[in-house]
Parts: structure tokens; C-alpha cells; sequence
């Protein structure tokens, strides 16, 4: 089945978009006047006795391909086995381990597949700190992947926060395919209550931040997992957390870390 890719770029954009094209698979690309037909359109090269002129500001740029990009695409994202126990499987996939938890999860616009280290990090603690009824909390959910993970682990209720309103939108989605319910809400709403489970996979320096909130969600008992901090930014972290709540490395990937963090009883 023939594919035809319409782009529209302008003057200095589309014979560099039309290279780039062709050497991703297109079996021809054409440029044309995107104006084509309208009062704003121009002649490209000029009447006898004049110059030709530079590309159409408003350019259309036409690629065709014979493949099914849709499918190729899909080729690229492979089931992703975390534990024997848990697995993070495309929705058009087969689950290779029918018997393990299997969480369907599609790549998006939101972050998290399973595939970053830090994500794997997370879902490898999850794996073994959940016990059936324990109370999790997600802080910066993304996806929702490790917030579902919990759930399907047996964490209840379970509560997925973040700043983008797209990801809780998202996360809701991804929930509601896995069979789960979760907790969510955007981090400008007030955040009261005590967790067992606290998980929050961002950024070093968002982290640092949040030192005082996260720790303080942590319930007597409970520990603190956190991701998204590279080797060489550990003890940066490990000192912002100090004054509330211990942390130490517990977990090494790729040159990042989780750091994990427990509230005495």
C-alpha cells in the first residue's frame, strides 16, 4: 500500500526536511508551492529573461512510502522483563510470560515505558517492597507505570501525583487498561496524609526541592524510594534529604541511582 506524507516547512526547512526523507525510506519527495491555487502563490522558477527565485516561503513538501510505518514503529517496542514477576508489554504484543504480571503500557507522551533505568530501578524496588494492602505513593507519576505496577503488585489505595495535567490524563488512561484504579491528581492541589511506599522518579534537582514534602509523606515505618539522581549527584541528594529522613544507595544502573530511605516507626 502506497503512503503519501504531506509536511508543510519553509524556504531555508524544505530541501533539508526532503533529504531527510529520502534517507529515512521515502521512494520519492517533491516540493511544491503550498499556496498552489490561491492569490498568494508564486512562480518557483521564473518566465524566460528572469531569475529563478529561492524556495516558496509556505512550501509543501510530498514524500511517498510503500511500508507500513505504523507497524515498523510497533517493531522497535519489544516486551521489557523487569523480574521473572513483572513484565511491561506493548498492547500490540503477545505477553511472553503469560503467568507474570504483565502491564500494558504503550510508548507516549508521557514518561515512562519501563525502559529508562531509573524506571527500572523503581519497578525492581516496587517488586520487592509491596505487600498486599500497603499504601503507595507516586510522586511525579508520569505514565502512571509505577503507580499501576504497585497496584497490580497488590498495593491499595494507591495515589499517582504530577505537575502536568497531560500525564495524570495519561495516567488515568493507562490505569484504566491495566484493570486498575488510581488516586490521581496534579501537584498544585494540597497533598495531606502519610504513605508505607513513597516512590518519586524525577530529576536531581526537583528532588532536592521536595525534600521536606516527600519526606513528610512518608508514614512511621515507611520507606522513601527515590530516582532520577546520577552517581555523581547521589550524595547531593543524600545531604538535602538529611535533616528528615536517612538516605543511602540502594541501587546502581546504567550510571544512575536509587536511593532509598526508611522513617523509624
Amino acid at each position: 500500500m502506497w503512503i503519501s506524507v504531506i509536511l508543510t516547512a519553509d524556504a531555508t526547512r524544505a530541501e533539508a526536511l526532503s533529504e531527510a526523507l529520502m534517507e529515512h525510506g521515502a521512494l520519492s519527495v517533491s516540493i511544491e508551492d503550498a499556496d498552489a491555487g490561491t492569490e498568494a502563490e508564486r512562480p518557483q522558477f521564473g518566465e524566460p529573461g528572469m531569475h529563478p527565485t529561492s524556495l516558496w516561503d509556505h512550501s509543501k513538501v510530498l514524500a511517498l512510502f510503500d511500508k507500513d510505518w505504523v507497524q515498523l514503529t510497533q517493531s522497535q517496542f519489544d516486551p521489557i522483563r523487569i523480574t521473572d514477576r513483572l513484565w511491561i508489554v506493548p498492547s500490540w504484543h503477545e505477553a511472553p510470560a503469560p503467568d507474570a504480571i504483565n502491564l500494558i503500557l504503550d510508548p507516549g507522551m508521557a514518561f515512562g515505558t519501563g525502559s529508562h533505568p531509573t524506571t527500572r530501578m523503581c519497578l525492581e524496588w516496587l517488586t520487592q517492597e509491596i505487600t498486599p494492602g500497603i499504601t503507595v505513593l507516586d510522586y511525579g507519576c508520569g505514565s502512571g507505570i509505577l503507580g499501576i505496577a504497585a497496584s497490580r503488585l497488590g498495593a491499595g489505595p494507591v495515589t499517582g501525583v504530577d505537575i502536568d495535567e497531560q500525564a495524570v490524563r495519561t495516567a488515568a488512561d493507562n490505569a484504566a487498561n491495566n484493570g486498575v484504579e488510581l488516586l490521581l491528581q496534579v501537584s498544585a492541589e494540597p497533598l495531606d496524609g502519610t504513605f508505607e511506599r513513597v516512590v518519586a522518579n524525577i530529576l536531581t534537582n526537583p528532588l532536592k526541592m521536595l525534600a521536606p514534602l516527600l519526606s513528610a509523606r512518608v508514614a512511621p515505618g515507611g520507606k522513601l524510594a527515590l530516582a532520577g539522581v546520577l552517581e555523581s549527584q547521589a550524595q547531593e541528594v543524600i545531604d538535602a534529604y538529611t535533616p528528615f529522613i536517612s538516605l543511602h544507595v540502594g541501587a546502581t544502573l546504567d550510571g544512575w541511582v536509587r536511593l532509598e530511605g526508611h522513617r523509624p516507626a
